[in-house]
């Protein structure tokens, strides 16, 4: 190896150490900012949930659903028809799908202007306060801890 290629390699390995050195000062921020992101993606998610509510009972229509095989976390498929007798299965699944099992119907309220916003008749944002609530506080319940502690482990004078 030669001499300038042992140099550019120590030069770096030295830049390396800086940046984490650095970034281990910066840790317990990181780790609170890190909780503050997902607390605010939280209230985005809720803010957006309360939008659709609101667009969905501004137009709002009624039908009978059959809950879809297919279904997962995230989203929950269903199909329901619209006046004209078209089927509809909305891509994002319905809103608020808390206990509904493949082949199951239900009640289901869309907005007439956009068939993809639909939500189980009678639930609303409020149903999804508790468990956002609950995931937020978990966050913190953890992060929070673990950012004290890591400012507690830094060394005085570093940040």
């Amino acid at each position: 190896m030669s001499s300038s290629t042992g140099e550019l390699i120590e030069e770096l390995t030295g830049s390396f150490q800086t940046a984490i050195r650095a970034l281990a000062r910066r840790l317990p921020e990181i780790v609170i900012g890190l909780a503050v992101l997902v607390t605010a993606l939280g209230g985005l998610a809720l803010a957006g949930a309360a939008l659709d509510d609101r667009a969905i009972a501004g137009n709002r229509v009624v039908t009978t659903a059959e809950v879809l095989e297919g279904s997962s976390f995230s989203r929950t498929l269903i199909r329901f028809a619209l006046p004209g007798g078209q089927a509809v299965v909305p891509e994002r699944g319905v809103y608020y799908p808390r206990d509904l099992a493949p082949g199951e119907t239900i009640v289901v309220e869309y907005d007439a202007e956009n068939s993809e916003l639909v939500r189980v008749a009678g639930r609303s944002v409020l149903d999804g306060l508790a468990p956002m609530g609950a995931g937020v506080l978990g966050v913190w319940v953890v992060l929070g801890p673990l950012a004290l502690w890591l400012r507690r482990r830094r060394p005085f004078g570093s940040g």
